[in-house]
């Protein structure tokens, strides 16, 4: 306790260099306690699960011919058959258990209340394999999902519970409406528990063989070229992954050969042999099932690393800072070392003061840490924001704790070791005190300072490359305009609506929304734009001929009368659609430039016909040729796509609307809520938004890694310019007596700053050189995350190294230009 008031004292006699050590930790601890927050939610944190080391992923790699459905839950290498899942769930023995799922959009009414959110149709065996209990009532087990559309049955969320029934315990056995269906609701699942896919959390649980009723007629269930369910297991006691993988595939390889090769019809031999060739593939499941887990990999490790060198930069300061305070202790030590102190005894007192010096940093940490967790949830789409928790949670304050404690010894104990060594009294007594003029502690000063500016070089060089990629992405043509239009979308077949009371009241929500101020174009789509959906077929297409393993997909949308001119998408030859293309009328679409490329149709594509079914007729003409434009991605390269129009779809459900305004869009979307409202006051709008904030959402990731690169990479050149400056001032005052003498001597002012430059000059060309070799290698790492950019990119290098350069010299020249001014008879008095 002594030795922690002492450590106390000591910081309170420098109040200024405490706090800049202070704030350099807490905001180098606090950027990584941020960024881990974010690492520990996506790629770290277990499925909270009996024994989540034990569960395994399915995946069904290889040709998939026919209908192929994925979601946010992986790509589509992974999904299975329905009649493939039962197979190898019945048959299987090397599993405790073999679970299946698949999220829907849910519409839930219950109390005169209705929410639009997720759902997660689970197969019987789901709950039990992962191993929970219900919190009330019970969970669906292996009875409940036997006999397709016979199981109208409901486990409700804890949070949706917690959050929207007020914790009511007589909710069991109620009935909730979920897309129109009646569920009895039997339990609540567990506290904690939001499913198996990161970035869905559903409101209701509900037997898998319930899919056709809430989400549409399908024969999904007799088909195996639909490929559309989720699959995931518990390995058996003394079974490993290799061994399950083993056991399944000996199931899964005869069903593949013997029972649905056959079944492929018009197949070539060489995709045929592939297809028979098929295997599962198993993958450690603790982390459950989700898309995010991937694509988030690269940029978090990318992130974590820039924090990471944002730490040992303001590390590295502090060190710089102690060792300039053990120079002036010098004296200090070497009397308590000659009276008898041991070494241990002034190592524990100087680690105690480093360490309780990060502990401060680390508790101011918290702040940053939170301010750098609003400023990312601000970049962040409206359902990232749902599923992340962007607070501080227990994990980051012990993440923040742990560093802070790491950083205290790793920063403190070079200067420890070099105030207490065992020559200090014989060092003190020959160089009369002048301890700072000891060459290995300037020469570790001098590399930390390089090290420093290496580091920033590094991050500058990674935040242009970022910076640059994201102009790149601004300047892209969309091929539509998005200003001043407003986006939403409604599903009222999830509400219990039919079709045609669907498209009815479709028609009559453009008629009220065309006749509200300053509306000035409505139109609608079954896809939205820019969102990351994707909707594909197979084409027959008029004069193009297609052998087995011609690629003959194409994206498509259903839009409504209007769409090309509401979003401004340019058309080159024949017309959009009107009201009048509808049922009963003749079939029409309009294609793109891409598709027309694609099948060889030239320019002259209006009259032609196509077709996306396998036989018969070409029944749809082609009335109109659009110019390319974005579909799904703002960075993918415009697909051969084609539109329909939805009024002539019987099956059509749920539509995105798009109203363009010549007002501000700020009126127009406080308008659309009340308006909908009217029209039917259960129906929940959704995704209301506009289209430019759509389009942000659509490059999310890369507005965040260029923002905050750039930001650390400020933080970083700061910090680096502090540490420079420090350790310039440092040693123009340990050099006072020589400038005194050099100047005496005849050296003028130019001189002495040219001297003190020079010393700035070598550190930067160094330190550069190590950075850009740095640089060069993150760039590498990075690739992928950028767009329009190669790894190493001359303009990011040399815009890198002029703003080092200026910060650097900068902070140079004061300690320079102080040492210019050095009286030469008060300097020769020095000492």
């Amino acid at each position: 306790m002594h030795t922690i008031r002492y450590a106390f004292r000591t910081l309170a006699k420098s109040p200024f260099v405490t706090a800049v050590a202070v704030i350099s930790l807490a905001l180098g601890i606090g950027a990584n306690a941020a960024i881990f927050s974010l690492f520990n939610q996506m790629l770290l944190r277990n499925l909270p699960v009996r024994e989540a080391s034990r569960l395994v992923n399915l995946s069904a790699p290889g040709p998939k011919p026919g209908r192929t459905s994925c979601s946010q839950a992986g790509d589509c290498e992974q999904v299975l058959s329905y009649p493939m899942f039962r197979d190898l769930e019945q048959r299987q023995t090397v599993l405790a258990g073999l679970a299946a799922h698949r999220g829907f959009t849910a519409n839930v009414a219950f109390r005169n209340q209705t929410l639009n959110g997720n759902g997660m149709f689970v197969s019987g065996s789901y709950f039990s394999t992962l191993g929970i209990s219900a919190a009330r009532g019970r969970l669906i087990g292996p009875n409940d999902d036997e006999i397709i559309g016979a199981h109208p049955l409901a486990v409700l969320s804890h949070q949706y519970w917690e959050t929207q029934l007020g914790s009511d315990p007589s909710v069991l056995n109620e009935v909730i409406t979920v897309n129109g269906q009646a569920l009895t609701i039997i339990g609540i699942a567990p506290e904690g528990f939001t499913g198996t896919t990161l970035g869905i959390e559903p409101h209701v649980f509900v037997p898998i063989t319930m899919r056709g009723l809430l989400s549409g007629p399908r024969d999904d269930y007799e088909r195996r070229s639909s490929y559309w369910v989720y699959a995931f297991g518990r390995l058996k006691p003394g079974v490993d992954l290799a061994q399950a993988a083993q056991g399944l595939n000996s199931i899964y390889k005869p069903i593949i050969t013997d029972v649905e090769a056959p079944q492929q019809q018009g197949m070539s031999d060489a995709t045929m042999a592939r297809f028979k060739a098929r295997e599962l593939v198993l993958a450690p499941g603790a982390r459950g099932q989700s898309t995010i887990h991937t694509e988030s990999r690269t940029p978090l490790f990318m992130l974590m690393g820039i924090t990471a060198i944002v730490l040992l930069i303001a590390c590295a300061n502090i060190a710089n800072l102690l060792l300039a305070r053990a120079a002036n202790r010098s004296m200090e030590m070497a009397v308590r070392l000659s009276i008898g102190a041991a070494r241990w005894q002034l190592l524990r007192q100087l680690l105690t003061e480093s360490v309780l010096l990060a502990v401060m940093g680390g508790v101011v940490s918290v702040i940053v840490a939170q301010w750098t967790l609003t400023a990312i949830a601000s970049m962040l789409p409206p359902a990232a924001t749902r599923t992340l928790v962007l607070s501080l949670d227990t994990g980051v304050v012990v993440f923040a704790a742990a560093t802070s404690l790491a950083t205290g010894v790793l920063f403190g104990l070079f200067p420890a070791l070099h105030s207490t060594r065992s020559d200090l009294v014989t060092t003190i007594r020959s160089n009369a005190g002048n301890l700072s003029s000891h060459k290995s502690a300037a020469r570790f000063r001098s590399s930390l300072v390089t090290a420093q500016i290496a580091l920033s070089m590094a991050l500058l060089v990674a935040a242009g490359l970022f910076i640059r990629s994201l102009a790149n992405i601004a300047r892209v043509e969309l091929g539509v305009k998005a200003d001043n239009v407003v986006t939403f979308a409604i599903s009222p077949r999830l509400n219990g609506y039919a079709p045609a009371r669907s498209a009815t009241l479709f028609n009559r929500v453009e008629e009220e929304l065309s006749g509200l101020p300053g509306v000035t174009a409505v139109s609608s789509a079954r896809v939205p734009i820019l969102s990351g959906d994707n909707w594909g077929t197979d084409m027959r297409v008029e004069g193009f001929q297609a052998d087995p393993d011609t690629d003959t997909n194409a994206r498509f949308n259903e839009v409504g009368a209007g769409y090309l001119s509401a979003l401004g998408i340019p058309l080159l030859a024949g017309r959009e659609f009107t009201v009048a293309d509808g049922r009963g009328a003749p079939q029409v679409a309009v294609v793109n430039e891409a598709f027309a490329r694609k099948f060889n149709m030239g320019r002259d594509v209006v009259g032609k016909h196509i077709s996306t079914e396998g036989e018969g007729p070409l029944e749809i003409e082609i009335v109109g040729l659009i110019k390319d434009a974005k579909y799904s991605d703002v960075k993918r390269a415009v697909p051969p796509q084609f539109f329909i129009p939805w009024r002539q779809d019987s099956t059509v459900g749920n539509m995105y609307f798009y109203v363009r305004t010549a007002m501000a869009p700020e009126q127009l979307l406080r308008s659309i809520p009340p308006l909908l409202a009217r029209l039917d006051p259960n129906l929940p709008v959704e995704e209301l938004k506009t289209l430019p904030q759509q389009v942000k959402e659509n490059v999310f990731l890369d507005r965040m890694l260029g923002t905050l690169s750039a930001a650390f990479a400020a933080l970083a050149t700061l910090l680096a310019a502090v540490g420079l400056y420090g350790v310039l001032a440092y040693t123009v005052a340990q050099r006072t007596r020589e400038i005194g003498v050099r100047m005496a001597l005849g050296a003028d002012a130019g001189m002495v700053r040219g001297m003190v430059l020079r010393q700035v000059a070598v550190m930067l060309a160094i330190g550069g050189v190590i950075g850009i070799a740095g640089a060069v290698a993150v760039g590498r790492g990075a690739q992928s995350l950028l767009y329009g950019v190669q790894g190493f990119d001359p303009f990011a290098v040399v815009g890198g190294a002029l703003l080092l350069a200026v910060v650097a010299l900068g902070a140079g020249y004061l300690p320079a230009l102080r040492a210019s001014k050095v009286d030469p008879m008060r300097a020769l008095r020095y000492e």
